[in-house]
């Protein structure tokens, strides 16, 4: 497809894109604009320059000038047919492949007329903007932990009557000692700088940040070593003190000072633009300022975020065509492991779309769901046992439970709250909220007559998923738990709490979870003692 990236766009396609490029700074008061940003994984020359990535040195592993013209027009076709009039980029080498890519684009009718890029010396890829509004200033903010940390590129540039300001972002990836403590350095030095900007700039944060929006819920134990800070929503605050997400609203009053997440605007299940073995991610981002929602200058379209899904960045068996880099060798095919991801704005006030109707259901409801179209209110929620960020919540005694998986926080065992929920999931048949996006506390309130006893435990009654049984005593052997002449599959967190074989134990608080099959869960040392 892309060798006849060329030939592929007619002449009337062309003149077309040539009077809009004359007409745009005519329209450019009342005309919308669209903004993206592209990890386009690794746009090198066939230049040798000695910082290069070792499969990307001219004249080894098949990297020649031939298909580093297959890369350039690769990247070119998709930029094009993105349509964008600002770009950011990541992984571009420098600024000679830069200057190649705008050329290759002005050939074919997309023109960028102005651009900007990174210039850190030791590191082997930069990060890179392009734009069709006039560039009036740069700066490069520097990230020096290690030679080969990639800068933040600022760029302002006239796209309204006001200056508009873009940081593209490239932070530390999860590989190579890429613990949080490292993307956390990034988020400094950006926090650092947008607090010295002018009260009420407008400004834009993209990039590629290899963190997920909710980076907080789902960081690893390997690489946390932050305390569960973490940089996109500690640092840069997109997330509230209570610890969710925020939301349009939150962003639109004055006083806000946080950022908020584009992605956000998707259903979670749509919350992804990049894969890592089979594992979606939504770790390319655009964030906003409350300046950009306050009916002043420039403002953010509502729900104009996307992620740029042409048909050729799939494989047939659907998975993200990323550039082929195989056996050692470039095959000359695909064109990035990132989609891209994109926002329109205007200087039209900003005009918020009708929020999406909450309903109220059950605890109950979730198990015959599989997944939310909308946010749902669950009423009454009584959290019978919190462990770090998980929780088990139920609305009656006699009521079902249900798990929320790392999204507890600012709950409190033994309180009640009403809760607006917008995803749920099922986990080795476990089924899981995995999203709150609003907390209100109702109550405390008294739960003994919440947990379970020993005349409950029944493994075959599916209903018992996610409930919480108390003071159960029996025996450990082999992983199993031995009570009144039956056995069930018994998880410790962690493997060094386990007992002795043929040890006398009581379970003071234990979940029943599902990992393919019914399994007691112990989450703390202190859910059980050893009797003998």
């Amino acid at each position: 497809m892309s060798s006849q990236f060329h030939s592929s766009r007619d002449r009337s396609g062309l003149l077309l894109r040539i009077i809009l490029l004359l007409l745009l700074p005519l329209l450019l008061f009342s005309a919308t604009f669209k903004v993206a940003s592209y990890n386009v994984e690794n746009l090198f020359d066939d230049i040798r320059n000695g910082t290069e990535y070792d499969e990307y040195i001219p004249g080894r592993h098949q990297w020649t000038s031939r298909m580093a013209e297959v890369k350039l027009n690769h990247t070119a076709e998709v930029i094009c047919d993105l349509d964008a009039d600002i770009v950011a980029l990541q992984e571009v080498e420098n600024e000679t492949v830069l200057k190649r890519l705008q050329k290759r684009l002005g050939r074919v009718g997309c023109a960028y007329r102005y651009t900007a890029v990174t210039h850190k010396r030791t590191s082997a890829i930069q990060v890179a903007l392009m734009s069709r509004f006039p560039i009036t200033g740069t700066r490069e903010l520097r990230v020096n932990y290690s030679s080969r940390d990639r800068d933040i590129l600022e760029v302002t540039l006239r796209a309204g009557k006001n200056p508009l300001t873009l940081f593209v972002n490239h932070w530390k990836s999860k590989s190579r000692s890429g613990t949080e403590s490292r993307r956390i350095i990034y988020a400094k030095v950006l926090k650092k700088r947008i607090d010295m900007l002018p009260k009420g700039r407008e400004y834009i944060v993209l990039g590629d940040f290899n963190s997920h929006y909710d980076e907080y819920r789902v960081l690893t134990k390997r690489l946390n070593d932050t305390g569960g800070k973490t940089g996109i929503n500690t640092i840069l605050h997109t997330t509230t003190q209570s610890g969710r997400m925020l939301r349009r609203e939150d962003i639109c009053r004055k006083d806000e000072r946080g950022l908020y997440n584009l992605w956000m605007e998707l259903p979670p299940s749509q919350r992804w633009s990049h894969k890592f073995y089979g594992r979606k991610g939504a770790i390319d981002h655009i964030l906003l300022p409350h300046s950009l929602f306050d009916g002043k200058g420039i403002d953010y379209i509502d729900h104009s975020f996307g992620v740029f899904k042409a048909p050729y960045l799939f494989t047939k068996k659907g998975w993200i065509n990323g550039w082929d880099y195989s056996s050692g060798k470039h095959k000359g095919r695909g064109y990035s492991d990132h989609l891209p991801v994109y926002a329109r704005f205007s200087t039209d006030p900003y005009r918020p779309e009708k929020a999406k109707k909450i309903t109220v259901q059950k605890i109950e409801d979730l198990y015959r769901t599989e997944k939310l179209t909308h946010p749902v209110r669950l009423q009454g929620c009584s959290v019978l046992l919190k462990r770090r960020n998980n929780a088990i919540i139920k609305q009656s005694p006699a009521g079902r439970g249900i798990y929320l998986y790392g999204t507890a926080r600012g709950l409190e065992e033994g309180k009640r709250y009403d809760l607006t929920i917008s995803e749920i999931g099922s986990y080795k048949g476990l089924r899981e909220i995995l999203q709150i996006e609003s907390i209100k506390e109702v109550a405390s309130v008294p739960t003994d007559g919440y947990y379970l006893d020993a005349s409950h435990l029944d493994t075959d009654n599916p209903m018992l998923q996610n409930q919480v049984f108390s003071n159960l005593e029996g025996t450990y052997r082999e992983g199993r738990f031995f009570i009144n002449g039956k056995k069930i599959r018994i998880y410790f967190k962690n493997k060094r709490w386990r007992p002795k074989n043929g040890s006398r134990i009581v379970l003071k608080y234990a979940h029943l979870g599902y990992y393919n099959r019914p399994q007691l869960v112990i989450y703390d040392k202190n859910d059980f003692f050893v009797v003998r």
